[in-house]
């Protein structure tokens, strides 16, 4: 059977569209192009050096002993970024060496380091989430491997279209927890 000429083109245009959408789909569903794929991984190796610091294992290793003082996601969310308990994240000792980290590399749009349980030990920014022991940068990562995602989301707190990226903060090989960052796409 013969399309008419307005039909053929609907049906390459249909065509390059469903091709389309399943390359998107494609991207989403587990890989990220190449040249990202290098970036998130050129990252990840920055931050496996980063979570060596010794000022960040020491901060760490406060942290893990002892408790959140009673702060959980739903008492964060009321705190802003000016409260002294997000400064005490953001301007800490660790906060500033992060911070300072993350202004000199392009291609982050925030980092975040955490405890063993997840709860925020320092960042960039005031993370949206005080404790993310449920995400998959945390979940991966705490198991001592560095963990890559393998989709493009909009970062949680910048919006930005981001990979994210995990790795553990290793103490004598045991991972005490996590350094992660949301890597740009642009």
């Amino acid at each position: 059977m013969t399309l008419p000429p307005q039909c053929r083109l609907l049906h390459r245009w249909l065509g390059a569209l469903a091709l389309t959408v399943t390359s998107a789909l494609s991207v989403q569903a587990g890989e990220l192009p190449a040249d990202l794929a290098a970036k998130a991984a050129a990252a990840t190796r920055q931050l496996v050096q980063w979570a060596a610091d010794p000022v960040v294992i020491t901060a760490v290793r406060e942290a893990n002993s002892h408790d959140a003082g009673g702060m959980n996601n739903g008492k964060w969310t009321d705190v802003s970024a000016t409260d002294p308990i997000a400064k005490s994240i953001t301007h800490s000792k660790v906060g500033m060496l992060i911070a300072k980290w993350e202004h000199a590399d392009s291609t982050l749009n925030k980092l975040v380091l955490r405890d063993q349980k997840g709860n925020a030990v320092g960042a960039s920014l005031k993370p949206l989430l005080f404790n993310n022991a449920n995400r998959p940068q945390f979940v991966h990562a705490i198991k001592g491997q560095p963990w890559i995602a393998t989709e493009v989301k909009p970062d949680p707190l910048t919006q930005i279209p981001s990979v994210q990226v995990g790795v553990p903060v290793l103490d004598g090989g045991t991972p005490i927890g996590v350094l992660h960052a949301g890597v740009s796409t642009k």
